[in-house]
């Protein structure tokens, strides 16, 4: 019990130390108060689950802004896959229409798109559900699936590239 104790009060006067620089850190790559907050939240909340792994090879602060670093690549490439699959779906969707006409021409692509989904293979279906939809990262998709990481990044590649043909041969 002593050594948790320990390891909460330890946590604390590093999150206190370091909390203001990890944010202005982070609030310089984000230009959003909001995001480098939860970002910074971030930091620490995996610095409690990799804290016990530090060896003291290199300095503390040097070890939290190295997470820090982590964080703030993870979010641009979660923002980024996220922009993609948006990117994708609006295609798709074509959102510009507004006559109903168009209305019911968007509803159909929407049913398309959806159709399409659940024509992939179950693998292909999950690995889209998981990496475009929930924005599971690589690692964690693989670790769901089973899978090693290039096996999911190569699924999700030919999976969205499926869907892409099924929508595009499905508009004559």
């Amino acid at each position: 019990m002593k050594k948790q104790f320990e390891n909460e009060h330890e946590i604390q006067i590093i999150y206190r130390r370091y909390f203001n620089d990890v944010y202005q850190f982070i609030v310089s790559f984000t230009k959003s108060q909001d995001e480098a907050e939860d970002l910074t939240q971030e930091v620490f909340i995996r610095l409690c689950k990799a804290l016990k792994t530090f060896e003291g090879k290199s300095e503390l602060k040097t070890f939290v802004f190295s997470i820090a670093r982590h964080v703030v690549f993870d979010h641009y490439r979660k923002r980024k896959r996220r922009a993609r699959l948006q990117d994708f779906i609006l295609q798709s969707l074509r959102f510009q229409q507004k006559s109903t006409e168009e209305m019911v021409e968007q509803r159909e692509s929407i049913s398309e798109l959806y159709s399409a989904l659940h024509e992939l293979k179950p693998k292909a279906k999950m690995v889209v559900l998981l990496r475009g939809l929930q924005e599971f990262s690589i690692k964690e998709t693989a670790e769901i699936m089973g899978f090693t990481e290039s096996n999911v990044k190569v699924l999700y590649h030919r999976a969205i590239k499926q869907l892409q043909e099924k929508m595009e041969g499905g508009k004559t």
